[in-house]
């Protein structure tokens, strides 16, 4: 398959995916579990285990698959299941993620990496890999940082001589601070508008 039919069929997903959550979400409404917020945690609540996993998997599939920006379905999860699970669940489906992201890459290399990025964002990240002690002090700060394309990075990382170990210690220790900033701006931003309504 060419690049560029995979980069195709990944905007389709996208596009896929929008509409699935649109009639998912015009079903539950149907249901009534859009009345409110404690509605829809209820929701959840009743279908035990299954929504977490459900939302997991999710997560690591828009990581790999880049067809759900990741900051929707961290926003998601924090509203759905709360601040401490929602943190919970978003953090282990984006370790997982990221982990099979540089597997990939590592095994895959370049032409694994050309099916999910475009070539000119591979190369705006590229020339970050050429001194290895500097791209892993990038990545680290990189993977610390809100905004940063953690997905592409974790694949530009697999194709570094950076290990594993190290590798996996900076996504653990560093993804928290991340997925923290984004659950305290949706809480916030959450709890200054029901304070203007």
């Amino acid at each position: 398959m060419q690049t560029t039919t995979s980069r195709k069929l990944i905007n389709l997903g996208t596009v896929a995916m929008l509409g699935v959550s649109i009639g998912l979400c015009a079903y539950w409404y149907h249901l009534g579990v859009f009345h409110d917020l404690n509605s829809m945690q209820g929701f959840l609540s009743g279908i035990g285990i299954v929504g977490p996993l459900v939302f997991i998997a999710i997560h690591i599939i828009q990581v790999v698959i880049p067809i759900i920006p990741g900051g929707i379905s961290t926003a998601a999860g924090v509203l759905l299941f709360g601040p401490w699970a929602g943190f919970a669940y978003n953090y282990i489906g984006i370790c997982i993620g990221s982990i099979i992201n540089f597997w990939l890459a590592r095994h895959y290399g370049v032409n694994f990496i050309h099916y999910v990025v475009s070539e000119n964002t591979f190369e705006k990240y590229q020339h970050y890999t050429k001194d290895q002690t500097k791209f892993d002090w990038f990545f680290a700060l990189a993977i610390i940082a809100p905004v940063a394309p953690d997905d592409v990075l974790c694949l530009m990382a697999g194709m570094t001589h950076m290990s594993f170990k190290k590798f996996f210690w900076i996504i653990i220790l560093g993804k928290p601070i991340t997925i923290a900033a984004y659950s305290w701006a949706l809480v916030t931003g959450a709890h200054w508008l029901t304070q203007l309504l």
